[in-house]
């Protein structure tokens, strides 16, 4: 078995794989591989870039001048944004390899306590991937920390506002692989002038049906298959650039001056600055870039990106406005009319294949987001299938994949011009991004610890670059601009709604759990009859006995010898090592026979389905009750293991056995104990989940009974169940029903 296999076969951390297996070789190997996936959007922008802006009434200034201010504001919004911001600094700010708005979000929780995840504990601290390094606390970073802690509600508030953001970068896989195919069908119109929009609608239908049914191949596969395809498209367009520079008009070299830009905004006035919600269109792609860094590696990302996209992107821009610059009247076409008559119909093929792949990078970044917000209990549970045993964070989500395929069809269907997308695909781009400075001037603040002036500067200088490109595309809102602010607004509903009925059933179980002193009280009986067997009752609690275990033995007044209470709870932390995972500790007194165990998952963790955590389990806690034994044989819990019973979450697979256990007080017994365990094994085992129903209390608001009897209600009875989820076996499966009113 090969190192890669072995990390497969314990339970893989992508960080520490990453950190094997980062040779040079393999770095220029997922640079290559990052083309197909990562940059496929941000490669195909020229596409509609220049159609976009010189769109409605702007399309009557068609001046050199103009068409000089335009490629200004692209190449120095592209470089400032997409070099300096994105691949420079944002990259720079991962969460153990991961990007993306969670990534950012992550960091802020584990450095300044803002997590609103429930069952966050001390020893969660100690996990390798949790350790924050730096330099002390400044005095700005800890103004800031007290003021969040002061002040919940801001907790609560920046919540909201991640959520918005991965709201709209969803909405981005909606829209990216809708305005990239049509865009790229559309140009074979300039050769058979009598081809129907319908048809067109049709074959890029088509293409997005077929891009879709790929996903469940994995990104890695998808990866080779598109790679090739987005290289040989970037040099297309930049030796088509250089071609039409040279050919058409070298003076386009002046407009790298950023002079340039003032004389546009001067000569156009307000229809100029409206315009430039097309100029943004430049930019997608640059927050997938930063959402699929766990796809691969951040130097990869930047190695591709500054040798080959960014020089290629920006001759193929240059290129197109030296064109434009003599073909005013070819500004609605001005892609397909710059590319010379000899290499048309290749350069078709190239870029209908490479809008295909274009789509591929808001694919992926919206799987990895989905993935996080469900471990975050923000997004009702979906299967999340690894499709890679090398790259763990590549992922595919049937679900998902498919609601994007109907929502791609229902725009391309409904819109038909690739205008109005763009109209929309500006707005949820440049949200996206200025929401992102802000979440990195917190991150430059309380996890860099740089000075608050470096901070401010930051959020000044790219936040002001992006609002001017938000205020233009909110003029656009009647023309387009209303799809990423809808999609955005439902998603964000689910999300919350999620969430809020999420944490008020964990508050019910906290309030009516079982304390441990009452179960003492009951003495070693427990007031039960006791039965062969483990039982295995998943809750949502660290500490306590859930009240669904009370609900049961009230119901059924028999309850196994061997009870093993399992929490699965989700740590502020991409990747939890498998070796970290598990926390055993007993509850009570030896004679009861009852255990926790706490299984600790990152956001970018997969609950592992074909995963032997039975074994594991008993194993484990095999070797907690030994070593309990050498550590303290009076039977007390050891300092080694007196956090392991805090913790909280979901449920998980097991499967044990029987044991009743008697007090001991030398080696030996530990032995006869562990014994006991083992070959409780061979007597079978229940799994007892609860089953939790959600209803509004009858003072609720009518927004409130909505949200929680109609939509939560939906979402639970909808969504993957925590024993598909667990891979529970349903013929040793026994639920719990209980009522629980918000």
């Amino acid at each position: 078995m090969n190192r890669s296999e072995e990390f497969v076969e314990q339970g893989i951390c992508q960080r520490n794989l990453k950190r094997v297996s980062c040779t040079s070789t393999t770095v220029l190997i997922l640079a290559y591989q990052s083309l197909g996936v990562v940059y496929g959007d941000l490669s195909t922008s020229p596409l509609y870039v220049y159609k976009t802006t010189f769109s409605g009434k702007f399309s009557l200034h068609e001046d050199d001048e103009e068409i000089f201010g335009v490629f200004s504001f692209i190449f120095w919004t592209f470089t400032l944004i997409a070099l300096f911001k994105y691949v420079l600094i944002v990259m720079s700010a991962d969460d153990n390899g991961e990007g993306g708005t969670f990534a950012l979000y992550s960091l802020l929780c584990r450095h300044a306590r803002l997590s609103v995840l429930p069952n966050q504990e001390s020893i969660d601290e100690k996990l390798s991937a949790y350790v924050t390094v730096g330099s002390n606390d400044t005095r700005q970073s800890s103004t800031l920390k007290l003021i969040f802690e002061k002040h919940p509600r801001f907790c609560e508030a920046l919540l909201v506002f991640v959520l918005l953001g991965t709201s709209m970068a969803i909405g981005d896989g909606v829209l990216t692989p809708a305005i990239s195919v049509l865009s790229a069908v559309s140009g074979i119109k300039l050769k058979i002038t009598e081809l129907h929009d319908n048809y067109v609608v049709i074959i890029s239908c088509v293409i997005l049906v077929g891009l879709f049914s790929l996903q469940h191949h994995g990104t890695h596969r998808v990866a080779f298959m598109f790679a090739p395809i987005v290289t040989a498209w970037l040099l297309c367009i930049s030796g088509i650039g250089i071609y039409n520079i040279f050919h058409w008009n070298p003076r386009i070299f002046h407009a790298l001056s950023p002079v340039y830009m003032f004389k546009f905004l001067r000569t156009t006035g307000v229809e100029g600055w409206v315009s430039l919600g097309g100029v943004v269109l430049s930019m997608t792609g640059v927050e997938a870039m930063f959402a699929n860094l766990g796809h691969f590696s951040p130097l990869s990302i930047k190695i591709a990106f500054t040798f080959l996209v960014y020089p290629s992107l920006i001759l193929a821009y240059m290129g197109e406005a030296a064109f434009l610059s003599k073909h005013h009247e070819d500004i609605q076409r001005s892609f397909y009319k710059a590319i010379p008559e000899a290499v048309f119909w290749p350069v078709f093929i190239v870029a209908t294949f490479a809008a295909v792949v274009g789509s591929q990078a808001a694919i992926s970044a919206t799987f990895s987001l989905i993935s996080q917000c469900c471990a975050l209990n923000c997004f009702p549970h979906v299967k999340v299938v690894h499709t890679s045993s090398k790259i763990y964070g590549q992922i595919y989500i049937p679900e998902v994949n498919w609601m994007l395929m109907c929502l791609c069809l229902a725009v391309t269907i409904g819109l038909r011009d690739t205008n109005m997308m763009g109209h929309a695909y500006g707005l949820a781009v440049t949200t996206v991004m200025f929401m992102t400075t802000c979440l990195m001037a917190l991150v430059m603040i309380i996890v860099w610890k740089k000075k608050m002036i470096s901070s401010i500067a930051f959020l000044v200088f790219f936040g002001s670059i992006e609002l001017l490109y938000v205020s233009a595309c909110i003029n656009k809102i009647p023309e387009g601009g209303w799809i990423p602010i809808v999609l955005s607004l439902i998603f964000m509903a689910v999300m919350y709604i999620w969430n809020y009925g999420t944490l008020k059933k964990h508050q019910f179980d906290v309030e009516n759990k079982v304390s441990m002193d009452r179960i003492v009280a009951l003495g070693p009986s427990l007031g039960m009859v006791r039965v062969p067997g483990i039982g295995l009752i998943y809750t949502n609690l660290t500490n306590g006995v859930p009240a669904v275990f009370g609900h049961f033995v009230t119901n059924l007044p028999a309850f196994h010898q061997v009870l093993v209470f399992i929490c699965v709870k989700c740590v502020q932390v991409p990747y939890v090592r498998e070796v970290e995972r598990l926390l055993i500790t007993r509850m009570g007194p030896k004679e009861y026979s009852m255990f926790r165990c706490i299984l600790r998952y990152g956001y970018k963790d997969l609950l592992q389905e074909n995963y032997d955590f039975e074994n594991k389990l008993v194993s484990g806690i095999v070797q907690f009750v030994e070593i309990e034994e050498e550590c303290d044989p009076r039977g007390t819990s050891t300092d080694c293991f007196r956090d392991m019973d805090n913790t909280e979450h979901t449920f998980i697979n097991s499967n044990q056995e029987d044991n009743m256990v008697r007090p001991s007080c030398d080696f030996q017994a530990g032995k006869d104990e562990s014994l006991q365990i083992l070959n409780a094994k061979e007597s079978g085992v229940a799994y007892i989940l609860g089953h939790s129903y959600a209803k509004s209390k009858k003072s609720s608001s009518v927004l409130k009974k909505m949200a929680i009897d109609i939509v939560y209600t939906f979402l639970s009875k909808n969504c993957r169940g925590p024993d598909v989820a667990l891979n529970v076996p349903h013929t040793s499966l026994l639920e719990v029903g209980m009522v629980y009113y918000v």
